[in-house]
Parts: C-alpha cells; sequence; structure tokens
C-alpha cells in the first residue's frame, strides 16, 4: 500500500493578492467591453489606503480606470472604513504606458506570417515560456481534489459572508486541505485550515464553532472525514486586522492558487490583467482544456500538457504530454491525437475558446479551472478523442 500527503491553498476574494488581481481583470474586462483588440498588460498593487494600476496598454478604448478600480473593490466587500479598507475613498494611482512597438511587431505578424503562413500563423506569442495544463479524474471537476476542496471553502466563506449568515465575517480569508491518498486514490482528509477575518466583537469560540458548522462540514464529503482529521479555524487566535489594512497585494502573486495548488508544474506566469495575445494566459486555459479532454474521453485518468512557446512564432517549439501511465495508450499516441484535434497556435486557441471578450473579471477568485461557465472547461472534443483512439 502506497500511502502519501498533499496539501493545497485557496484564498477568499478579499486577500490583497486577490484584490490586485480582481481590478487587474476588471480594468481588462472594462477595456475588451469596447475594443475587442486592445493589448493589455495591466498590473495592480494594494496597501493601506491606496490602489495603484500599471502596466502597459494600447487601445481604442476610453475607460474611467479610477472607476473600474473603485467599484471592484467595493464589490469584494471593502467599502467602509469599519472593514479596515474603503473603495469609495481609498487613494487611486494609474501608471500605464503603451505597449511596446518591439513587442507588437512580433505579435502582430509572426514569424511564420513573413515566411507566408496561414491566418491562424497571424499572431505570435506575446512572450516566450512555458505553460502546463492538468486534468484528473479524481474530482467532477477533473481538477485534484486538495485544490478543489479548498476552492470550495473560500467561496464557501465568502458566501455566508455576502449573505450575512455570518454578520462578524470580513473579506478577507485562507482555506487549506490536506488529503491522504492511498495508492494514488484520495482516501480522506487529514487536515483542514480556515482563517477568516472578522470583527473586533465576536469570541474565537463562536467563530470556530460557526466556521465548522456553516462552512467546513457543508463543503467536505461527510464520507472523507473520520476521527483523525484534523480542523484548525482561526489557529492564531485573532484575525481582525486584513486586507490591504493587514499585508500589501500584488497582482499574480497566487499563481498556485489559480491553477492546480502545486499538484503539477508551472511555467511561472500570472493570468491576471493579460489579454489573450499574452499566452501566459491564454495557452494555460488550452492546455487546461485539452487535458481535461483527454481525461473526459476515458483514454487515461491523467493528463498533464506542457507547451512552450518563443515570443513572436506562433507555432509551439515544444509540446509534451503524460499520462502517468494511467493511459493504455503511450505519450506519443496521445500526442498525435492532440495534433489532430487541437491547434495551440495563438491566433487559433483565442477563436477557438472565444477569449477576445470581458469574461476575465470572474476568473481572479477561486481558481481558474474546475469552474462550470468558461470556455477551456468545455469537454466538447471528449467524443472526437475517444473515436480517434480507438483507430490507432
Amino acid at each position: 500500500m502506497n500511502r502519501r500527503f498533499f496539501t493545497s491553498e485557496s484564498v477568499t476574494e478579499g486577500h490583497p493578492d486577490k484584490l490586485c488581481d480582481k481590478v487587474s481583470d476588471s480594468v481588462l474586462d472594462a477595456i475588451y467591453a469596447q475594443d475587442k483588440m486592445a493589448r493589455v498588460a495591466c498590473e495592480t498593487c494594494c496597501n493601506t489606503g491606496f490602489v495603484m494600476v500599471m502596466g502597459e496598454i494600447s487601445t481604442t478604448a476610453v475607460v474611467d480606470i479610477a472607476d473600474v478600480v473603485r467599484k471592484a473593490v467595493c464589490d469584494i466587500g471593502y467599502d467602509n472604513s469599519e472593514v479596515g479598507f474603503n473603495g469609495n475613498t481609498c487613494a487611486v494611482m494609474l501608471s500605464i504606458d503603451k505597449q511596446s512597438p518591439d513587442i507588437a511587431l512580433g505579435v502582430d505578424n509572426s514569424v511564420e506570417v513573413r515566411d507566408g503562413g496561414d491566418k491562424n500563423d497571424q499572431n505570435g506569442a506575446g512572450d516566450q515560456g512555458m505553460m502546463f495544463g492538468y486534468a484528473t479524474n479524481e474530482t467532477d471537476s477533473l481538477m485534484p481534489m486538495p485544490i478543489y476542496l479548498a476552492h470550495k471553502l473560500s467561496a464557501k466563506l465568502t458566501e455566508v459572508r455576502k449573505s450575512k449568515q455570518l454578520t462578524y465575517l470580513r473579506p478577507d480569508g485562507k482555506t487549506q486541505v490536506t488529503i491522504e491518498y492511498i495508492d494514488d486514490k484520495p482516501s480522506r482528509v487529514d487536515a483542514v485550515v480556515v482563517s477568516t477575518q472578522h470583527s473586533e466583537d465576536v469570541d474565537l469560540e463562536t467563530i470556530r464553532r460557526d466556521i465548522k458548522e456553516h462552512v467546513i462540514m457543508q463543503v467536505i464529503p461527510a464520507n472523507l472525514i473520520d476521527e483523525n482529521t484534523k480542523f484548525y479555524i482561526n489557529p492564531t487566535g485573532r484575525f481582525v486586522v486584513g486586507g490591504p489594512a493587514g499585508d500589501s497585494g500584488l497582482t499574480g502573486r497566487k499563481i498556485i492558487v489559480d491553477t492546480y495548488g502545486g499538484y503539477c508544474p508551472h511555467g511561472g506566469g500570472a493570468f491576471s490583467g493579460k489579454d489573450p495575445t499574452k499566452v501566459d494566459r491564454s495557452a494555460a486555459y488550452m492546455a487546461r482544456h485539452v487535458c481535461k479532454n483527454i481525461v473526459a474521453s476515458g483514454i487515461a485518468d491523467k493528463c498533464q500538457l506542457d507547451i512552450a512557446y518563443a515570443i513572436g512564432v506562433a507555432k509551439p517549439v515544444s509540446v509534451q504530454v503524460n499520462t502517468f501511465g494511467t493511459s493504455k495508450y503511450n505519450n506519443e499516441q496521445i500526442q498525435f491525437i492532440i495534433d489532430k484535434v487541437f491547434d495551440l497556435r495563438p491566433s487559433a486557441l483565442i477563436e477557438y475558446l472565444g477569449l477576445r471578450a470581458p469574461v476575465y473579471a470572474k476568473t481572479s477568485n477561486y481558481g481558474h479551472f474546475g469552474r462550470d461557465g468558461f470556455s477551456w472547461e468545455a469537454t466538447n472534443k471528449a467524443k472526437e478523442i475517444a473515436q480517434i483512439a480507438k483507430t490507432l
């Protein structure tokens, strides 16, 4: 019997880093609502009393960025001084330049186009780098169970706050789940950690009782909890000061939370605030889509895809798949199927996934993967993949 433990964390939308992700993606959405060909690389930082938006944006859109910032911050729940941060009154600073013409040159006209390529060769990758996708059948969402449950806890924490079921909760919070695996299958939940910001007038005993009853036990399946499961709720004993008043925030600092909770490699590129010509974002979405369809087809229990690009070049410089011995097909055969079904060039995948649309603000919290409503989560190619596999 092979026994191991794996832990993943999530954070709520009130975490300062996640506040910054939402602001950056809200700016992107506001621009994309007017100009679907805009080039946006928008980053945000925050600390006590201020939010700063910076980056390179080339667009014909006319957007009141400061107003977008304030609405995003208030929507999170930071709308009055009692919670430690107020989007209505905080300072908003802007430092925006246009996209470098040197970058635009390669994105607008790829190496392949200059050599006579087709329409899907038009856009070169907006940067170099490698992007990873992953899927596993250990949950219905085809996500690893530790990050899946951690996100569910964070989302539930926000739900009971915004619905005023627990009126003393504040926007900042973190969750963590440790899963015990037996022979590579989830067996039980070994530990749950929930840390939530709260008002000063509530006692720790009440917080721990309420969070266990209204959050943890509503999310974690009963069959995964036993007498040895450990619960750590606000383990420091106090979490009144939170959000930007408690810590600085920065776009892109929660890349493992955004993806697979550390369950597979990460290329290092962040998502939020980037338009889809930046393959850090769009190719990572496509890699997830490919892997999810491979697993949904039934030809593998797990699938990991690694795609690498060169700036200004449309075709990936390398594509590597790994099913970790969970398929009767070898990795070369799986690679053949991927090449036959999916086009991984930026222009093609942007059009296929419909990424030139204001869909990004809702991705900024509770994971970019494993949630319904996103094109890259569709399993529309699973049947085609299964049919091709039968011919191999």
